[in-house]
């Protein structure tokens, strides 16, 4: 069968011949044929061996999540854990309990290239923000800074966060082209990365969405922080992704002067059982064009080429 192939983690991926996955599969497992496997940032670092759950181990298919379909035609979205073949192939074995099936009618494509960068934010708001739970009345929502909206996760991270009831969502962001145009998926506010106006427009925000860390993120907090009148207002610091930077120097002020939470969002902080639970919610709202997604749709044959481009029109997907 044809596949993407990683041999070397300085090099992107090339399209080729691999043996076909085995037809006899274990228990809890099923063969499927893959419609769509979106690239996404963990893929990429992934498959660079830079990302804390790279398996360490070439050649390797790359690939962390997509949409296939099983012999008796139902279309499933799964991950792929670590050590396990990716979704970037024609066909895969997949692991039933790290996958569900979707809604009848479903997009492959849309499921496969936009889950990934919209369940970061579904998933800290729904299980590591406190006061996003549906139980709570409308009036107890809280207000949402999201850092790196420009981005596809954090432009999904904007229209989740209305969608599962945030009075206010403030978008900042180094585009402002793509920062104007978040008004229209639920922006109320929009400030560009580095504004020093940023830290009294976020003033009284009750989480923080962030796509960026590193010290962009530290001065972020400092502004946020210096312009609190509450103190005693509780704020959750959500890191979600590293655009600018893996290490972010915080001084042990910032966590003493206020009531601050700085806590992450991803497999560790979250059981996988966990993360799954919460995927069937996000995949019936994707699906009902609940969200606005850009993608953009290329054969898997052009991998090579598609693995170097940037998404600034939209999540790259695969499709076999």
């Amino acid at each position: 069968m044809k596949a993407a192939l990683i041999t070397s983690y300085d090099a992107p991926p090339q399209y080729c011949d691999v043996p076909d996955p085995p037809t006899t599969v274990q228990p809890g497992q099923v063969l499927v044929d893959v419609l769509a496997a979106g690239l996404h940032h963990i893929t990429r670092a992934r498959a660079s061996g830079q990302h804390y759950s790279s398996a360490g181990a070439l050649p390797l298919i790359p690939g962390v999540d997509g949409v296939g379909r099983t012999a008796d035609g139902r279309l499933r979205y799964f991950v792929q854990e670590p050590g396990q073949d990716g979704s970037m192939a024609q066909r895969t074995v997949i692991t039933m309990d790290h996958s569900f099936e979707l809604p009848r009618g479903a997009d492959p494509v849309l499921l496969a290239g936009s889950m990934n960068p919209a369940m970061a934010s579904w998933l800290a708001l729904r299980c590591r923000v406190q006061g996003f739970r549906r139980r709570l009345p409308f009036q107890q929502r809280k207000r949402v800074l999201v850092l790196g909206a420009t981005g596809s996760s954090g432009r999904l991270a904007v229209q989740v966060a209305r969608h599962l009831g945030a009075s206010e969502v403030i978008a900042a962001g180094r585009d402002v082209a793509k920062l104007a145009r978040l008004h229209e998926l639920g922006a109320t506010d929009t400030v560009t990365l580095g504004d020093p106006q940023l830290g009294m427009l976020a003033s009284s925000v009750d989480v923080v969405l962030d796509f960026v860390w590193g010290q962009s993120a530290v001065t972020a907090m400092e502004g946020v922080l210096r312009h609190r009148q509450a103190r005693d207002q509780p704020l959750d610091w959500v890191h979600l992704g590293s655009l600018g930077g893996e290490m972010a120097a915080l001084p042990g002020a910032f966590l003493r002067s206020a009531k601050l939470q700085v806590l992450g969002c991803g497999l560790g902080a979250l059981s996988g059982r966990q993360i799954l639970e919460e995927l069937p919610a996000l995949a019936k709202a994707l699906a009902h064009g609940t969200f606005h997604v850009e993608l953009r749709r290329l054969a898997l044959s052009e991998v090579t080429q598609g693995w170097q481009e940037s998404e600034d029109h939209g999540r790259i997907v695969f499709t076999p």
